[in-house]
């Protein structure tokens, strides 16, 4: 596999894209078409895509990151899902099984991924504990042959398609109690034992299966993922690291969208001259532009500092960071791409739309943007009750992920913090500090050399986020919860009639 080239390897994967979902379209996605049809999947899964995320030694490419994001990134540039599907195996359970599975479970995974095609996903999310990971109640208990797995799974990313999944459960102890500590375990579709109670009629991506999921299934000692410390830190690990890699996700589909808007507004006329003439039109296309670079700059870093040698579990704040802010330029770029489109943008099958709801759901799974947002508070927080200093500059100016882009903004990082904020603070000051991180990942792509031009529009771009930000962050007014009966608050009772 890795004696041919990888940008030999690449364009194969790309030209086998453009052919299904380039202008020929021989794939087309409607509310009516779910799923992907057998031969079209069969032809992107003979590119080999997957073989990125699988050693050397067993017949993989390596797992090299950069290697990785750019598969995703040819991916998501025709189509969101596919790309989706490409992170679900690799982020989510190939490369789990590369740093924490046991030699025989990843000699029969990964060759049944090299030979056969198969896949695999992560079941972690439970219908009463989504974001509340750690109180899930998924158990295992110990058996003759290994483990028994009992639990409610749901929103698995392939529900149904999977040939293999990672399972998330605790263990069970003799009083029926559970465990703190969370472990994993990869099960064999062939094995049975998981029953698909409901499929979901999902609003968008609707290439990928999602559905509830019933675990009642028996796996071998084998298929327990070994952590190097505590089952909570290898969770943070592999979340950490699936998010440090949506960049890849999130540079192709910006990149589409960039070329969808300059191409329709180059060639729409509006008032006898092209919508790319118009001030407001430049203003959505340059923010695309700048959303680009930031994401190409957080793609270096990832690629760099995410090698599967790292430890990520402590990676929070740069992983929250860039999640948050790639999935919330994405979802951007696509509500600016249907503005200036306009009207036929909203068909069902017109890729403005479609991108709308193929990018929502990426600011929910893996981390609500609004939590991930808090946690990036609460960290820093945390660092500078350490430092034993209030001033949010002060603190930045010297931490490894804002000590360059500090001084861009410090106008307005130059403020006391009270540790006890409110969570809509929290979660407004996160939103600030996400750029802060994302400005200084900026700054290092342009010391390399990337167009000064590109680099500017970003610093400009991220500045005027920040400074916005901590503006909406300073001036938040603690709203509250009104509760009123329908009779006060009917308008037509206050009508002045004359």
């Amino acid at each position: 596999m890795s004696n041919v080239s990888f940008d030999q390897f690449i364009e194969k994967f790309r030209s086998t894209l453009a052919e299904i979902f380039g202008e020929k379209q021989n794939f087309k996605e409607t509310s009516m078409n779910r799923g992907v049809p057998g031969l079209i999947m069969r032809d992107i899964l003979e590119c080999n895509p997957l073989s990125v995320f699988i050693p050397e030694e067993f017949e993989g490419r390596g797992g090299d990151v950069a290697e990785c994001l750019k598969v995703l990134e040819t991916a998501s540039y025709y189509s969101l899902p596919i790309s989706l599907m490409t992170g679900i195996n690799g982020a989510l359970f190939l490369q789990p099984l590369s740093i924490y599975g046991q030699e025989p479970m990843k000699r029969e995974a990964f060759g049944n991924f090299i030979r056969k095609k198969n896949m695999g996903g992560l079941m972690i999310t439970e219908p009463k504990y989504g974001s509340d990971a750690l109180h899930m109640q998924t158990s295992y208990e110990e058996t003759e042959k290994g483990y028994r797995i009992q639990g409610l799974k749901h929103w698995a990313g392939l529900t149904g398609w999977a040939d293999y999944w990672l399972l998330t459960a605790r263990k069970k102890n003799a009083n029926g109690e559970l465990a703190r500590d969370i472990d994993f375990f990869i099960h064999r579709k062939a094995d049975n034992g998981i029953q698909v109670e409901e499929m979901y009629n999902n609003l968008g991506l609707y290439m990928l299966p999602y559905g509830r999921n019933r675990i009642n299934a028996e796996v071998d000692t084998t298929s327990k993922l070994k952590p190097k410390s505590t089952g909570v830190k290898m969770m943070l690990d592999i979340l950490h690291r699936s998010r440090l890699q949506f960049p890849g996700m999130g540079i192709g589909f910006l990149k589409r969208m960039m070329d969808e808007a300059v191409q329709h507004c180059e060639k729409r006329f509006v008032g006898g001259q092209s919508l790319i003439n118009y001030d407001q039109v430049k203003e959505r296309i340059s923010q695309m532009q700048s959303y680009f670079t930031t994401v190409s700059a957080m793609c270096a870093y990832t690629a760099e500092k995410a090698k599967m040698t790292v430890d990520l579990s402590r990676a929070d704040v740069q992983a929250n960071a860039i999640k948050t802010t790639v999935t919330d330029y994405m979802q951007e770029a696509a509500q600016s791409l249907l503005q200036l489109v306009g009207a036929k943008g909203y068909k069902v099958d017109h890729i403005a739309g479609k991108a709308i709801v193929d990018s929502r759901p990426f600011q929910i799974f893996e981390g609500s943007n609004d939590i991930l947002y808090q946690q990036i508070s609460e960290s820093v927080i945390k660092s500078m009750r350490r430092a034993k200093t209030t001033n949010l500059f002060e603190y930045l100016k010297s931490f490894e992920l804002s000590e360059k882009s500090a001084g861009y903004v410090r106008k307005v990082l130059d403020f006391e913090i009270d540790y006890s904020l409110s969570q809509r603070k929290l979660v407004e000051l996160g939103k600030a500090l996400s750029r802060v991180v994302s400005l200084n990942f900026v700054l290092d792509l342009g010391e390399r050399g990337f167009d000064s031009a590109h680099i500017k529009n970003s610093i400009d771009q991220l500045t005027q986020e920040i400074s916005q930000m901590i503006h909406s962050y300073s001036g938040k007014v603690e709203t509250a919860v009104v509760y009123s009966d329908s009779a006060s608050s009917d308008w037509m009772r206050f009508m002045n009639n004359k």
